[in-house]
C-alpha cells in the first residue's frame, strides 16, 4: 500500500515535466533549446530561469514567433548583468 502514495507525485510530476518540454518545444527554435541544453550543463539554475520566462511569455500570448538564439543569448546577457561585466574587466 506504501507504493501508490509514491507513484502519484512521481506520475504528476513526470506529467509537468512533459507538459514542461512540449511547451519550450513549440516556443523556443531548435537552435535556441540547443544552447539552453548547453547553459544547462554549466548554470541550471540560468537556463531553468530563461524556460520559465519563455513558458510564461508563451502562455500569456505574448510570443508571435518561436524564441530563437539569438533571443536567448539576449535573455542569458540581460540575466547575467553587471555580474559578467565585472569578470569580462577584471581579465
Amino acid at each position: 500500500m506504501s507504493e501508490q502514495p509514491q507513484k502519484q507525485p512521481d506520475k504528476e510530476a513526470a506529467e509537468r515535466k512533459m507538459m514542461r518540454e512540449g511547451a519550450l518545444r513549440m516556443a523556443l527554435t531548435s537552435d535556441a533549446r540547443q544552447r539552453l541544453a548547453n547553459v544547462r550543463m554549466v548554470r541550471p539554475d540560468l537556463a531553468s530561469s530563461i524556460e520559465e520566462y519563455v513558458i510564461q511569455l508563451a502562455s500569456s500570448g505574448k510570443l508571435s514567433k518561436p524564441v530563437d538564439d539569438e533571443q536567448v543569448k539576449q535573455m542569458l546577457t540581460a540575466l547575467q548583468g553587471k555580474k559578467h561585466e565585472i569578470s569580462i574587466r577584471r581579465i
